[in-house]
């Protein structure tokens, strides 16, 4: 997702895309993610990596977008990469010692390592750059219920208005030569900036609520800014279609 519905930022505009209705926008990154996740062939996932690279690049994304984004992923997967050829059972792919690497582990663990990345790189090509109120508004046109459309509002919202507040308070601390330590001093200070956050939070969220009550919310955001399907919609749309084909095609065949 966007910077803009972590942290409240504008996005970074991106023309080529920010044009195209939204919800085709959301369908082709369900369509996309699921074309990756059925290809069974290593080969035809490994030959996608510089394509769907290739591709975020020309759509706006930096190499610094990708790598800051990815870093996080790339976490999970390296711990994930190291315990599939230690669990998963089957004949032994190379022994180190005691230690013997599966190779059904293996294979299990680079298919996972290129599913996961070329489906971070989609959804970061297809949706980076889309306002979270425009994303909302989107989802609530496909029919997502309207509660869950409700609560990704609010959070793309209240988490900038939470980081403000704990903002503050950091600059309240340093302002009185706080100075993290393992003491109890350290605890007691750290437990008073979590309880401080949260009744401000709440305090914030009860007069949040009074203006929205004054402005007769009824339970369900107006849906404005209505989007129509137009010609580079259905170019778009029709290019994608055939690129999935032809990728699927390509699998089964090999």
């Amino acid at each position: 997702m966007s910077d803009a519905f972590v942290c409240g930022c504008a996005p970074t505009a991106r023309p080529s895309l920010d044009r195209l209705d939204a919800r085709l926008r959301v369908l082709a990154v369900v369509a996309t993610v699921t074309t990756i996740l059925v290809i069974r062939s290593p080969i035809v996932l490994a030959a996608l990596v510089p394509i769907a690279v290739s591709l975020a690049r020309l759509s706006g994304l930096s190499w610094r977008d990708l790598g800051d984004r990815l870093a996080h992923v790339e976490g999970f997967l390296v711990v994930l990469a190291i315990l599939l050829p230690l669990t998963v059972p089957g004949p032994a792919w190379i022994a180190i010692g005691p230690l013997a690497l599966s190779q059904p582990g293996v294979d299990r663990a680079i298919l996972v390592l290129l599913r996961v990345n070329l489906c971070a790189v989609a959804i970061l090509t297809l949706l980076a750059g889309l306002e979270p109120v425009r994303f909302g508004h989107a989802l609530a046109r496909l029919g997502v219920p309207p509660k869950l459309v409700h609560l990704l509002l609010f959070a793309a919202r209240w988490v900038a208005l939470i980081r403000a507040e704990a903002t503050r308070l950091h600059e309240a601390l340093r302002a009185r030569a706080f100075r993290a330590e393992t003491s109890l001093h350290t605890l007691r200070t750290l437990a008073h900036f979590t309880g401080q956050l949260l009744v401000r939070a709440f305090d914030r969220a009860a007069r949040v609520d009074e203006a929205m009550r004054c402005r007769a919310f009824a339970g369900r955001f107006a849906l404005v800014a209505a989007e129509r399907p137009a010609r580079p919609d259905a170019l778009f749309a029709a290019g994608l279609s055939l690129g999935l084909a032809l990728v699927i095609a390509v699998d089964r065949l090999i």
